[in-house]
């Protein structure tokens, strides 16, 4: 399997309305997903970058270089994936399904990384068909964090692969432990700081062009959120974070926190203002 660099991110948005005047790729069956290897292989991480993230996210100091951040630096190579020949499917009509990360080592301010992406397997989903981007990040050769991110293109008939399955159970009762507020603006500021400037995210005008009544949250932004109120009060040595995207958050808004903890972690809900809901489900392990 042939490693290909990539030096700049491609323009998600762009790909989005090149699509509506396109048309989107129509593929037959898939039974497998192309082998492609994708690696940014010098990437620093920036204290200020981190620093804008975990103000926008709610992150404090204390946390250091939250689990979820690095997930930013996977977002050129996810992006050149869905903008690439060899992703069957459009990005437009494809949805972020569920994320799988495990920090197997900290992070720190300077470090010099190398990012990978690699594709992996195709699931089964009673609403189209779902395929798994494997992402690493190394340190001087040794892993320090990997994802799998689980995507799932909506409307595909003829689907292959085993039954996606949830890897999260919610055996005991969530309390209420948080409120926060998504502002109409927060798609703009989290887009810019993330590079994910999905037309979706971006504004009410830019978001009914694929469908959505007004501009939705960023997935990860509120996935996020949650975390920034579940961390405990020192950095984390090694974690692990699996949750899944349910129902969109839509701008402006308000969300509540519902959780569960332990002292070793926490399942947790994002719901709706009233409690009702869940637009995110998840479970943290340290």
């Amino acid at each position: 399997m042939k490693t290909r660099e990539i030096t700049q991110t491609p323009s998600l948005a762009a790909s989005f309305f090149r699509a509506l005047g396109t048309g989107a790729k129509r593929p037959g069956r898939i039974t497998t997903l192309p082998q492609v290897a994708l690696v940014r292989p010098q990437v620093k991480l920036d204290a200020g970058h981190v620093a804008q993230y975990a103000a926008l996210c709610g992150f404090k100091d204390a946390d250091g270089v939250p689990l979820i951040y690095p997930q930013l630096l996977t977002f050129p190579l996810v992006t050149a994936y869905v903008s690439s020949p060899e992703c069957p499917w459009p990005a437009m009509g494809t949805v972020h399904l569920a994320n799988a990360i495990t920090q197997h080592q900290p992070l720190r301010a300077g470090d010099v990384l190398r990012v990978e992406l690699q594709t992996g397997e195709l699931l089964v989903h009673d609403k189209g068909q779902v395929y798994t981007l494997h992402l690493r990040i190394l340190r001087d050769d040794t892993l320090v964090w990997s994802a799998t991110q689980s995507l799932l293109r909506v409307g595909v008939q003829d689907t292959s692969g085993a039954p996606f399955a949830s890897q999260i159970a919610i055996d005991v009762p969530l309390s209420c432990q948080a409120e926060f507020k998504a502002g109409a603006d927060l798609g703009r500021r989290y887009g810019s700081v993330s590079g994910d400037r999905n037309p979706i995210h971006m504004s009410a005008l830019t978001a009914r062009l694929f469908g959505f009544q007004r501009a939705i949250a960023h997935g990860m932004w509120t996935n996020a959120r949650a975390l920034s109120c579940l961390l405990p009060a020192h950095p984390l040595e090694q974690a692990s974070l699996n949750v899944e995207f349910k129902t969109p958050l839509f701008l402006p808004g308000r969300a509540t926190l519902w959780s569960a903890r332990s002292p070793n972690g926490a399942l947790f809900e994002v719901r709706d203002a009233k409690g009702e809901r869940p637009h995110v489900r998840g479970q943290l392990q340290y």
